[in-house]
């Protein structure tokens, strides 16, 4: 099997390409526009396999998404490529409604182009499976319920609510036009090679450098921590085993506050660093608590039953596992993530929404 992935080269893309080239025989042809986010660094160990192709396109050129397909028919779509930092969708939300709702129909339309020229087994065949976010349903402050795959959509930043028209997009192109399509969505992904200036990789790189860890408000929004491969692995399953029309919504089972988070970060760094930085007496007293995000939501929490009763898919890290193995990966990589340093991000509070 043939799997093109749109957003490759970006945390959640990588762990996917790795995956399918690493645990399956298919091949993958990995289609990214490279952005500040994108980083083939962390395709290195897959970069050289005869299954593994690298095509930089932008996802909102047509006439490249049209060259990409006919020239490597593949028989399924796992469309990943997204801007995807919701400080940055406050900050500038153009990049959100181009890449995300253009860039998500320009590449419906390619797909459609293709599957209405492939002949009637593999049309039967193909897949086209969008990957999206549990930000969508917006927030469950107040209640104890989680998202299921029938909670109605209410997204709150420029971010998710760029998502959520792309998610409609992908539906309606099934029921308009019969491309067989299946949507995911997700909670907070966390692991190896993420982009720093999410908060558990900014934690850490900040606590090594000796510098503030700043946290939203009091710190008691809840996020389901979803540890990478975890969902690489579901992600594989879902567009090869999944149901044409269906949702299925991911997550780790892992509820926790965001300064719970970064208190595991700082427990876990006293003892692999318990060198620190001069000055800083314990890595606790870098927490700063700074002024909280615009339309901040309270509380993510998914439901997975359905994933899990249907295509026999649960998470294998549990939170404390996952997060003791993310913090060594960053200690044992600093040459990826000091690359990553040295270019577009400096580690700045962004999405104020001054």
């Amino acid at each position: 099997m043939k799997i093109l992935v749109t957003g490759g080269a970006g945390f959640i893309g990588s762990a996917v390409v790795r995956h399918i080239i690493n645990d399956t025989q298919d091949s993958v042809i990995n289609v990214d526009k490279l952005t500040y986010a994108g980083n083939l660094e962390s395709l290195e160990s897959v970069a050289d396999n005869e299954r593994y192709t690298f095509e930089q396109v932008d996802i909102c050129n047509r006439a490249e998404l049209d060259r990409v397909f006919n020239q490597h028919k593949p028989d399924a779509v796992m469309h990943l490529a997204a801007e995807s930092h919701v400080d940055r969708s406050i900050d500038g939300p153009a990049a959100f409604i181009e890449t995300n709702i253009v860039g998500t129909y320009t590449l419906l339309e390619a797909a459609r182009s293709y599957w209405n020229q492939l002949d009637s087994d593999k049309k039967a065949a193909f897949r086209f499976h969008h990957i999206s976010t549990d930000e969508v349903y917006g927030d469950l402050e107040g209640t104890d319920d989680l998202f299921t795959e029938e909670t109605s959509y209410e997204p709150s930043s420029p971010y998710s609510a760029s998502k959520a028209s792309s998610d409609h997009l992908v539906r309606a192109w099934l029921r308009t036009y019969g491309l067989p399509t299946i949507v995911t969505n997700c909670s907070n992904n966390y692991g190896p090679f993420h982009f720093p200036e999410k908060l558990i990789p900014l934690m850490i790189l900040n606590a090594l450098d000796g510098k503030a860890l700043p946290v939203y408000g009091d710190g008691m929004q809840i996020r389901d921590w979803l540890f990478v491969e975890d969902h690489a692995r579901a992600l594989y399953k879902v567009v090869t085993e999944g149901a044409v029309g269906e949702t299925y919504n991911i997550g780790g089972h892992n509820e926790k506050a965001n300064i719970e988070v970064v208190k595991t970060i700082c427990s876990l760094l006293e003892e692999l660093v318990p060198n620190k930085p001069q000055g800083v007496a314990q890595y606790l007293d870098l927490i700063t608590y700074v002024k909280d995000r615009p339309g901040h939501d309270v509380r993510y929490a998914i439901d997975a039953s359905k994933i899990e009763r249907e295509l026999g898919w649960k998470p294998q890290e549990t939170f404390e596992s996952g997060i003791r193995k993310t913090v060594e990966w960053y200690l044992n990589n600093t040459t990826w993530w000091s690359r990553v340093l040295d270019g577009s991000y400096s580690m700045e509070r962004l999405g104020a929404g001054e």
